[in-house]
């Protein structure tokens, strides 16, 4: 698979003495939707700015397009787009007008007919005479990937792109992303809402305290570290986990009246479906009677959630 984007050994430590970027290796793959995940602070924005030209790295190295960034960077920023977290545009601006004048930015020449493409697949183009500042946040959201798609880049950052945006337009901004995909776009995106990485991404990236914890496939990350939890509601309380019961990774809460099981996942691990079936047989078999089973697979959040909890120790 051929790598658009290679970043090695990059730092960032800002002149009161905070590092931001503590040696960040990362590999992007051509066409690919690459969610970066990490709580705030984590470096997301300052890594996508060491790449867009807004942060000067400490150290390491940033290599676009097979070319060192550094030394070639006016060139390959060309091919580069960037949805930025803030709304920073003039306000005063008019849509059609904004993203055309972006477009120039790059050094390419007018070509409305490209500039109507883009608004009208944005939902824009009834829109194109408002002035920006008379649009609904998610419209405005919607202008700023308008101005980031006007040169046509092969590269495009989307630094929280749904932030403040209501589920509808969400949703339909992830379509949005999904056709820029289909076109041939690489698209490296940060995002707070994990069903929008666990919905999108094709791998996964956690970042916290300017450090990578794990880079993945989405579906291999929650193969490996998921988890099967069920929650047994048992028709009489236990005091203690009956030894019939040790091999397997339960416990008990609500007093006795719940025996808790979390398990499965894991390389080499048996499945979690599997293993809760065989736990309710040796309830059976030992007698003990339960009147409900909850069931409840790993969620991508939950595998952020460990993972950071993990990093924090």
């Amino acid at each position: 698979m051929q790598t658009i984007l290679e970043i090695s050994g990059l730092t960032k430590t800002y002149a009161g003495g905070f590092t931001a970027l503590k040696g960040v290796d990362l590999s992007i793959n051509k066409g690919e939707i690459f969610a970066l995940l990490g709580p705030n602070g984590a470096g997301k924005t300052t890594l996508i700015g060491a790449v867009c030209g807004l942060v000067r790295p400490t150290s390491g190295t940033i290599n676009a397009f097979g070319e060192d960034m550094a030394r070639n960077w006016r060139r390959l920023r060309a091919r580069v787009g960037l949805v930025p977290q803030e709304l920073a545009t003039d306000m005063f601006e008019r849509v059609q007008h904004a993203v055309g004048h972006s477009r120039g930015l790059f050094g390419l020449p007018p070509d409305p007919a490209r500039v109507e493409e883009i608004l009208r697949a944005l939902s824009l183009w009834d829109k194109r005479d408002a002035q920006i500042r008379t649009l609904s946040g998610g419209m405005k959201r919607r202008v700023l990937i308008a101005k980031a798609l006007a040169h046509d880049p092969e590269l495009l950052f989307l630094d929280e792109p749904t932030a403040g945006v209501d589920v509808e337009l969400r949703r339909d901004m992830w379509r949005q992303i999904e056709l820029l995909r289909e076109r041939g776009t690489t698209i490296i995106l940060t995002t707070h809402y994990l069903e929008e990485a666990e919905e999108m991404a094709d791998r996964v990236g956690i970042i916290n305290k300017g450090e990578i914890l794990m880079v993945d496939g989405k579906k291999a990350m929650m193969e490996r570290l998921g988890r099967t939890e069920a929650l047994i509601t048992l028709a009489q309380p236990l005091d203690t986990v009956p030894e019939v019961l040790s091999a397997f990774p339960v416990s008990l809460t609500e007093e006795g009246r719940v025996l808790c099981y979390r398990g499965g996942g894991g390389e080499g691990d048996i499945g979690g479906t599997t293993e809760v079936a065989e736990l309710t047989k040796a309830l059976t078999r030992s007698g003990i009677d339960y009147t409900a089973i909850d069931i409840h697979e790993s969620s991508l959040e939950d595998i952020f959630v460990d993972l950071l909890d993990g990093g924090a120790a």
